[in-house]
């Protein structure tokens, strides 16, 4: 796991870098695939804050703390994210299949999704302008129709928005966004 530490109106030492590293690695203890984990510190006057987000799969986890000490923000932002990590990890555990140990079940939870197409249509491109291809969508009644516009030759995509106007998708030039 990676841990980035940033300070804000502070001076990070050493001492405090393995504070944090020895209490944010503890997470792992309920996932090995944790990727990645953001602390930020900060102090404001004699409130000390601290942020942790842990990156795990699809899962974001965030904490943030206030305490008088910087250590004892570091704690409660760190006790806080073992308990929302246990907590997934027991929803996790809850939904297996049986056979299925704990582990499996948070890898497959945490691994995207493949992508399934239930339909491939094979749609003619003929050439037309936006307010034909409007027409011709409503005539069909789908929410989306691509074709060639007449005028540049390119693909575009006319679309019906949620406030019943329509939405063009364009292709863009090299260079211009």
């Amino acid at each position: 796991m990676k841990i980035q530490i940033t300070g804000r109106h502070l001076k990070l030492t050493p001492a405090i870098r393995d504070y944090v590293e020895a209490k944010i690695s503890k997470a792992e203890k309920y996932f090995d695939n944790i990727v990645w984990a953001q602390v930020t510190l900060s102090v404001e006057k004699r409130a000390h804050q601290a942020e942790v987000i842990l990156h795990a799969g699809r899962q974001t986890l965030r904490a943030l703390s206030q305490a008088a000490t910087l250590y004892a923000a570091i704690d409660l932002a760190s006790d806080k994210v073992d308990g929302q990590l246990r907590k997934l990890k027991e929803k996790l555990k809850n939904r297996h299949k049986p056979g299925e140990s704990a582990p499996e079940v948070a890898e497959r939870e945490m691994d995207p999704r493949p992508v399934r197409f239930s339909v491939i249509k094979q749609v003619p491109m003929t050439s037309m302008t936006a307010e034909e291809a409007a027409a011709e969508m409503e005539r069909l009644g789908f929410v989306f129709w691509m074709y060639n516009d007449s005028d540049s030759g390119d693909v575009q995509v006319i679309y019906r928005r949620q406030d019943d106007s329509f939405g063009l998708l364009q292709p863009a030039r090299k260079g211009s966004r």
